[in-house]
């Protein structure tokens, strides 16, 4: 395969190690942009908002008839965020309503079978090898709310689940419900993003705690660690604080916590023999990271601390914008983060 174009400076070392010039790559890059877009997004409060408002699925799924994407553009995105001086940018594929935003085979719930008739993500990709950008791959996986066979919440925690009353009748319970089932669908899409885009950065797990408040073991983690390393030969794994330990990366939220912090996480929390990148977001109260109209977001100067800060402690910093329902970049943030930029390579901080 020809070398991704972001690991362009990196290629005698991918010529050997694929795997080791990504991860040198990684850790050069800083600096990356964050975007959490999918039907959440029309609502404009919170990308739980099927679980904070008990939405049944079949009333959620409404949603992908009024999903237009018609200002999602991927070239724009990529273009502002190399200006910020970020070097990746990572993408919500798949997040726990689990509406993909790719021209997936698995499902039918995706941004293509939607007014958008669009795969963003093929999109996105195209983009990010024209600036020159990593594109990592947000990919929700112990947190479900709509496959039938995903984590229920008498097994897995109040939160894999939200708490319908009556229950959700397109969910499998008791004895119907098979979690190799759901493991199957996961693989099978990990597989079609790694195959379908190749020079993807790598795969960015999210929902965390529904492994590790179950039986851990269950999710066969290990095994999926495994399966991506033979589909791509240089992509990165991350699953928020770690669960194995084997990740490339660890990528806590808002800070980086101390390595005693949750006794279940069994990764190295904080372990300085592991990069780190700490993933926050521009809307701070409420806390969001898909749109949330009303919010209030980082100033210029949150910003550039922020990232000052991240770089003087040898970790990267993901900094999440949650786009308008039109896929539009937020005209606030992108004011702010355009700012920011400037000042940081002024100061020569990224």
């Amino acid at each position: 395969m020809k070398i991704p174009c972001y690991l362009k400076n990196y290629e005698k070392l991918y010529q050997t190690n694929p795997r080791e010039a990504n991860l040198k790559w990684f850790k050069d890059a800083k600096y990356g942009l964050f975007l959490h877009y999918g039907l959440y997004s029309l609502l404009e409060r919170h990308e739980w908002v099927q679980l904070r408002e008990k939405i049944y699925v079949n009333e959620y799924a409404d949603l992908k008839d009024k999903f237009t994407a018609e200002r999602f553009d991927a070239d724009y995105i990529a273009a502002f965020a190399r200006d910020c001086g970020m070097k990746y940018i990572n993408i919500t594929t798949r997040h726990h309503e689990c509406f993909c935003l790719w021209d997936t085979r698995e499902t039918d719930f995706n941004s293509v079978n939607s007014p958008a008739k669009r795969d963003l993500l093929a999109e996105l990709a195209e983009a990010c090898e024209k600036y020159e950008l990593g594109l990592f791959f947000y990919y929700t996986h112990g947190r479900d709310w709509r496959h039938p066979h995903a984590p229920n919440n008498d097994t897995w925690g109040g939160s894999a689940r939200p708490g319908y009353d009556p229950p959700e009748p397109t969910y499998k319970y008791g004895s119907e419900h098979d979690l190799d089932i759901y493991l199957e669908f996961m693989k099978k899409q990990v597989k079609e993003l790694l195959t379908m885009f190749p020079t993807a950065a790598g795969i960015w797990f999210d929902g965390i705690a529904v492994p590790l408040n179950g039986p851990t073991e269950q999710f066969k983690i290990p095994q999926m660690y495994e399966y991506i390393r033979t589909l791509s030969s240089h992509a990165l794994i991350s699953y928020k604080q770690g669960v194995t330990g084997t990740e490339d990366f660890f990528a806590p939220e808002h800070r980086i916590p101390g390595a005693n912090v949750d006794k279940k996480i069994l990764g190295k929390i904080g372990s300085r023999d592991k990069l780190i990148e700490m993933c926050t977001t521009m809307i701070d109260e409420p806390v969001s990271w898909g749109c949330y109209k009303g919010g209030k977001h980082k100033t210029v100067e949150q910003v550039v601390k922020a990232v000052e800060k991240s770089v003087r402690n040898g970790t990267n910093l993901l900094l999440n914008i949650g786009p308008m329902p039109d896929g539009s970049l937020d005209a606030h943030d992108e004011k702010i983060l355009r700012k920011a930029g400037k000042i940081l390579k002024e100061q020569k901080i990224i």
